[in-house]
């Protein structure tokens, strides 16, 4: 399984409606798409305070390369992938992505 992570640094001016628009158009994304499925994301409330600036994230998870592979090239994910671009600081500069292989 791949564990797709997706941290971003939303600009100020981005209300959490309009975050959890995104989120939500994600979720059900990823509801619609073969081998994927788990869709979290949301607000840290973490107490450790430690984000760097990261505060709202997401995972996915993916049966295969393959499945995360179609997800990266669905024009649903590419429209929202933009709507995350313009919204967060610096663009493409405030998100951070990660894909772990959970199977190993």
């Amino acid at each position: 399984m791949i564990r797709h992570i997706v941290l971003i640094k939303f600009r100020s001016d981005v209300d959490e409606q309009a975050i959890a628009d995104i989120f939500a158009a994600l979720e059900a994304l990823t509801q619609k798409l073969s081998g994927a499925h788990g869709f979290t994301g949301g607000r840290s409330d973490s107490p450790e305070r430690i984000e760097r600036g990261y505060k709202h994230g997401f995972v996915i998870d993916f049966d295969s390369w393959a499945d995360l592979e179609t997800y990266a090239n669905h024009p649903e994910h590419k429209k929202l992938g933009a709507r995350i671009v313009e919204n967060a600081v610096g663009g493409g500069d405030g998100i951070l992505v990660v894909d772990i292989n959970t199977s190993d």
